[in-house]
């Protein structure tokens, strides 16, 4: 086994601590695994025998491997994972004294934590503590290696005793369900008969920043919020931009290589690294993967980067807008259909019936962001993505298509009747039949756009860095397998009447092509006329969190969830409760904060320097003074005390300063008051409306006072670390 990240293979370590496909091939009995594969590929039921035989084999293995406890690794709706410990013990029957190694397959298959401590948005009631998880056999189980015992993890879902969806991974498997059954129809329409099941593949580029822990641990608010509510801006930001693609500091590259080492041996496929925009801003892409796993990879990527960085001296900060001033952190999920015989189907084919089949799945993606862009921006809302949605640094909080020049040609000529047939003089009057090189080639990044076609996958660039991927994706193979849904049905009705298979799909994809107009957008998003403009083609809107939540219990917006029985009503009114309910803390605890941080830290270190300025002050009054008596007798002395001695500057920025002092006081006097108004509200969307009206305008209030303060203060009095010692403390 490796036992560390100096000179290894790749090839070697990766999926070490993984009970992947491999060491099953190699563990499990021939028939044992060819059930196990049914399963994983087609669905098929898991018997009580193969889930036997499963359970000991991966017992042994983990064994092997020092675990000493398994879990159920599960994700409730905080977003982030859980896990409950169990030993592999049992008392033997044969010697009651003793205790051996035991796993079964119904231990595997099914665990029952108390999920009366977890949200669950009124859907179950406190005293009704049970809740059960469920094996996701399509997930690997992986080994968590730990000083004195590893643990086996299982991937797992989460509900409650009634069945009802506590988790995110529930949602995004369903979804995944109904994409594969929505594809496989339109690909029988052209006339594929081999596959059996289309894949969600999601890549997510996730960003972060690298604080010094020595500077961290001093900041309240990064040790309980995971980002800065107080802080100037630095004389050097990204202005720069020599961050970008930087060379990387020997010390980040040390965390770097541990981290990428730990996440090999999970199966996690890391592909780049590379420094961001801002200063000691990083990013991790890793290779494409089913959607379940990438969700569930992309947990435990946040989860060992956190505990590698503390290995490592530094505090890794995930948080959206971790430092006023400079670019926040995203989570780009790249997205793309993959059927079991390896085809991507968002990439255009090299014949025109290929091409044709590529737009009908295009337009099925138009259709899904026309359709249920209100909930596509609900997926992604939080408190801490608004500080990031909509600067000059990520996509606006308004959900639109960048296609490129080339692609948004071809559709307008489509649209405008110029093409009525699918021959190959046709497509190549227009380009067609070159799509696959053009698009890949021609087809431009737009970074200021949410979701954006790269060629050949779409990258929803909207989603949080510190946010879990699995309902932002859910909610789009949602969208998507609706609008197939509708295209298929749209193509078989007109095929039916005029027996042209051909004409109908230009004709449906056309018809497509004119109903989604106006989520096509292929300028600067963040402009002001972006904004204009979408607010003209009714495009849903909402400036944050609270707004944007609204969509979850719109009928028309999450029809794709209740139609496809991805989600229940009752489950999208409880997702609606919970959300609230993470805003309304999320902020509640950063108002508390600064408040905490300004009363205790702030006005004490500007109550002290207050203090030595007036001392100063009084000193040159009195200098002067004494200059003015000994005037009289040297002539030299009087000029001095008339003209030289000018202490007017002095008393202008005492004043000043006492002002903002003053200032800050009352602003933090304030801040308690609306805390309270707060606090004794107790209907969430009240509650949040106070919060955006009251509790964020007077947090930004009071931090601009003590953002000055902080400029023309004493570094000695200052007691918080400052925006340059926690970016660049190299």
């Amino acid at each position: 086994m490796a036992t560390g990240p100096e000179n290894f293979k790749i090839s070697e370590i990766f999926g070490e601590c993984t009970f992947n496909l491999n060491v099953m091939k190699d563990k499990l009995p021939k028939q044992v695994f060819k059930k196990f594969l049914d399963i994983v590929e087609k669905g098929r039921k898991l018997d009580s025998d193969t889930a036997d035989a499963v359970a000991h084999a991966m017992k042994e293995w983990a064994l092997a491997k020092g675990a000493t406890h398994y879990t159920h690794w599960f994700q409730p709706m905080t977003g982030l994972t859980a896990e409950k410990h169990d030993a592999f013990i049992q008392f033997d029957s044969d010697d009651p004294i003793s205790v051996i190694e035991r796993f079964s397959g119904s231990q595997l298959i099914q665990s029952e934590p108390d999920a009366s401590s977890f949200p669950s948005g009124g859907m179950r009631s406190t005293f009704e503590a049970r809740g059960y998880t469920a094996w996701d056999p399509t997930s690997p189980a992986f080994i968590i290696e730990r000083g004195r015992g590893s643990i086996l993890c299982i991937p797992s879902a989460f509900i409650s005793y009634h069945g009802g969806v506590l988790d995110m991974k529930t949602p995004l498997l369903r979804s995944m369900e109904a994409i594969s059954a929505a594809a496989i129809r339109v690909l029988k329409l052209f006339g594929s008969k081999s596959v059996y099941r289309v894949k969600a593949a999601v890549g997510a580029e996730q960003e972060y920043f690298l604080a010094d822990e020595k500077f961290a641990d001093k900041r309240l608010d990064i040790k309980i919020c995971g980002r800065t509510l107080l802080g100037a801006r630095p004389v050097k930001g990204q202005e720069m931009e020599d961050h970008y693609f930087g060379s990387i500091k020997d010390r980040v590259l040390d965390f770097m290589q541990e981290f990428e080492f730990e996440l090999l041996k999970l199966s996690v496929p890391c592909k780049t690294r590379h420094n961001e925009v801002a200063p000691r801003q990083f990013e991790i892409a890793p290779i494409f993967e089913e959607a379940n796993i990438a969700a569930d990879h992309n947990q435990l990527l946040m989860e060992t980067m956190k505990r590698i960085a503390k290995k490592h001296g530094f505090v890794a900060l995930l948080a959206e807008k971790p430092f006023a001033y400079v670019n926040g952190s995203g989570k780009h999920c790249n997205w793309s259909l993959i059927d079991t015989d390896g085809n991507n189907l968002l990439e255009p084919g090299k014949t025109p019936e290929e091409n044709l089949q590529f737009l009908v799945f295009l337009m099925a993606s138009l259709m899904a962001v026309e359709k249920h862009g209100g909930l596509l921006r609900a997926s992604i809302a939080s408190a801490g993505n608004d500080h990031r949605l909509g600067a000059n640094e990520a996509p606006p909080a308004i959900m639109s298509v960048f296609l490129g020049e080339m692609l948004s040609k071809i559709l307008d000529q489509i649209e405008s009747g110029k093409v009525k047939d699918v021959n190959e003089k046709s497509f190549l009057d227009m380009g067609i039949s070159k799509l696959p090189k053009v698009s890949k080639d021609q087809t431009d990044r737009n970074r200021t756009s949410p979701l954006a076609f790269t060629g050949n996958k779409f990258e929803f660039r909207a989603v949080g860095s510190s946010s879990s991927i699995s309902i932002p994706v859910a909610v789009l193979n949602s969208a998507v397998a609706e609008a197939l849904h509708e295209l298929a049905s749209r193509i078989e009705t007109l095929t039916k009447k005029s027996k042209n298979f051909d004409a109908s799909v230009i004709e449906v994809v056309k018809a497509a092509i004119r109903g989604t107009k106006k989520v096509r957008f292929e300028g600067n998003n963040y402009s002001e006329q972006w904004l204009n403009e979408a607010a003209a083609r009714s495009l849903p809107i909402a400036r944050n969190t609270p707004e944007a939540l609204k969509f979850w219990i719109d009928p028309k917006q999450n029809s794709c969830l209740t139609g496809l029985g991805i989600l229940n009503e009752e489950e999208i009114e409880s997702r609606y409760h919970i959300c609230f309910e993470q805003y309304n803390k999320t902020i509640e605890i950063e108002l508390a904060t600064m408040i905490k941080m300004l009363s205790r830290q702030v006005l004490p270190s500007a109550y002290l320097y207050q203090k030595e300025i007036a001392s100063s002050v009084e000193s040159a009054v009195a200098l002067r003074e004494t200059l003015k008596d000994l005037s009289g007798i040297n002539a030299k002395l009087k000029s001095a005390a008339s003209e030289d001695f000018d202490i007017e500057p002095q008393v202008r920025f005492f004043k000043e300063y006492a002002g903002a002092v003053s200032k800050l006081q009352t602003a933090l006097e304030q801040l308690r008051g609306i805390k309270n108004e707060i606090t004794n509200e107790d209907d969430l969307v009240k509650k949040a409306d106070l919060i955006v009206k009251k509790a964020l305008p007077a947090m930004q209030a009071a931090r601009t006072t003590a953002d000055f303060l902080e400029t023309v203060t004493d570094s000695d009095c200052w007691s918080l670390p400052t925006y340059s010692e926690l970016l660049f403390w190299d």
